[in-house]
């Protein structure tokens, strides 16, 4: 009898250890997936600077440091394939030379009043807030990964079966917080 409890005992403690692992397993997977949302949206972001720096730069021909930046910020952002650290770094370089370029087109009222500049700020504007909602959703999967990670018991399988804490995906610069502001 004592056997048969010491073999329920051990096949439960079997089915716990299971079910913890494969729930960090779920979790990491959606970390993974949310990631690939956010890189999604920076691709469509990287997508529409060219064409917006093309607008700008037929009425504001001597600003032409203002678009390398521009540019310049882009290319970093695109070759980074980094920590979501360092991506959030490059992310925040261009989100200020983006900032440059639409202060820049304060001074130029015809280039307001162009339909295509405005079609891009309409576009840009409604990536911004999905990579802002992408990233409200990554942030989310982490954290419920790096609970899992640090909750005891899982916090014992977790270290035992190399599952690590995924860094968030934070802005640094305060003026960053907010989408790129495209108002006129």
């Amino acid at each position: 009898m004592g056997l048969i409890v010491l073999l329920v005992i051990v096949v439960l403690i079997v089915i716990m250890i299971v079910g913890m692992y494969n729930k960090l397993v779920r979790s990491r997977q959606n970390v993974k997936e949310s990631w690939s949302a956010i890189d999604t949206e920076l691709r469509r972001r990287y997508d529409l600077i060219p064409n917006l720096v093309e607008t700008v730069k037929g009425y504001a021909t001597h600003e032409q440091e203002t678009l390398e930046n521009v540019i310049k910020a882009r290319n970093a952002a695109i070759s980074n394939t980094g920590s979501p650290e360092s991506q959030a770094q490059t992310e925040n370089v261009l989100t200020g030379a983006l900032r440059q370029v639409f202060a820049l087109s304060e001074a130029y009222p015809q280039l307001q009043a162009n339909q295509n500049f405005q079609q891009l700020q309409a576009q840009l504007e409604q990536t911004e807030t999905q990579i802002a909602q992408s990233r409200r959703f990554y942030n989310a999967n982490v954290r419920e990964l790096n609970t899992s990670i640090e909750s005891f018991p899982s916090s014992l399988i977790a270290g035992n079966f190399g599952f690590r804490p995924e860094p968030y995906f934070e802005i640094d610069e305060p003026a960053a917080r907010g989408p790129v502001a495209v108002k006129f």
